[in-house]
């Protein structure tokens, strides 16, 4: 574990137990996942002194937690909760485009799969918005995490809820974390939101989203991405980055007025899970590093792009240096500033 004092970067997220059926390859049944994971993994890629903050049950498995120890990461601010909480988290990938959350039963049907014994009782996600004022079980407190991590400089919050959307930020502020990262769930990406959003934004580096949650945010008021990007970034936050999937994304620099379009690293997609959260990972490891937003940009491609080609994020954990400097280079050359 990495000692305390050497702690630079924290991320907080949701933890889950996955059920993937991939683009290609072998079902991928009750594997760690989650955001917390993908964002640290991607972060992890470029830095090694990482801090975790996460909630899980006691049912959570134990070995799970101890790798994580075993690769180097502080997992001192997962907290187990004295019960079993019911972390389980289904998709299914047709394509590398395509994505589905419901119906599990006939996804494992059309490819000729058994339903698994322990996704018996899933319920699948629906469009329920967060609450603005009653804690689930996966809210962060301030109490679950040690207060040295505050002496960090440098954190991302990965998509939770809206409670510890509203706290984390304010608290980390209050150490030495200079720079915040934050993307959205969807649980608050709704209109209904809309007068919140200045308030999350206060004392935010950079807003990732995803052009999904964008788009509905902004659903009756703009369908034209740059001008979301320049609504958020109004009320404050250096840069804002529309993740765009497949497509890669769009980085705009309020302050400078720049707006960048980086295509995705042509990797073979295995399993898109995690994708976006391994971006914002190398973002801020690249930002923290240069300060330099097209960088951070990149780097946070590249580890999008070694996620995807294997499945959970302990994939990115075997990847070679020289693997990802080359694909680095590669990718700088087709970038393009509108």
């Amino acid at each position: 574990m990495v000692s305390p004092s050497a702690l630079r970067f924290i991320v907080a997220g949701k933890l889950q137990r996955d059920y993937i059926l991939p683009v290609s390859g072998k079902e991928a049944l009750d594997v760690p996942g989650g955001s917390l994971l993908y964002a640290a993994f991607g972060l992890k890629l470029w830095e090694s002194q990482v801090g975790l903050i996460g909630r899980v049950g006691e049912d959570y498995p134990q070995d799970w937690l101890e790798k994580l120890t075993q690769m180097g990461f502080d997992r001192r601010g997962i907290r187990i909760l004295p019960k079993a909480v019911d972390l389980r988290f289904f998709a299914a990938y047709p394509d590398a485009e395509t994505r589905s959350l419901s119906n599990p039963v006939s996804h494992f049907a059309r490819r000729g799969l058994h339903y698994p014994k322990s996704l018996l009782g899933y319920v699948e996600p629906g469009q329920v918005l967060d609450s603005r004022v009653t804690p689930s079980d996966i809210t962060v407190r301030i109490t679950d995490f040690p207060e040295d991590y505050l002496d960090a400089t440098a954190a991302h919050i990965a998509p939770l809820d809206f409670l510890s959307h509203t706290l984390l930020p304010s608290t980390f502020r209050q150490g030495h974390i200079t720079t915040i990262t934050l993307d959205p769930p969807a649980s608050y990406m709704s209109p209904i939101y809309w007068d919140e959003i200045p308030g999350l934004l206060r004392g935010i580096s950079v807003f990732h989203a995803s052009e999904e949650k964008m788009r509905a945010l902004f659903q009756g008021r703009s369908s034209d991405l740059w001008e979301m990007a320049d609504s958020i970034a109004s009320h404050g936050c250096e840069l804002v980055v529309i993740k765009r999937g497949v497509h890669g994304q769009y980085l705009y620099d309020h302050a400078h007025h720049l707006r960048w379009t980086i295509p995705a690293y042509p990797a073979q997609v295995v399993d898109p899970t995690g994708a976006g959260d391994a971006f914002c990972g190398g973002f801020l490891a690249g930002f923290r590093e240069t300060y330099d937003p097209l960088e951070s940009a990149l780097r946070g491609n590249i580890s999008a792009s070694i996620v995807i080609e294997g499945t959970t994020p302990f994939y990115v954990n075997d990847s070679l240096p020289s693997l990802v400097k080359m694909r680095l280079e590669s990718l700088r050359t087709l970038v393009r500033r509108l």
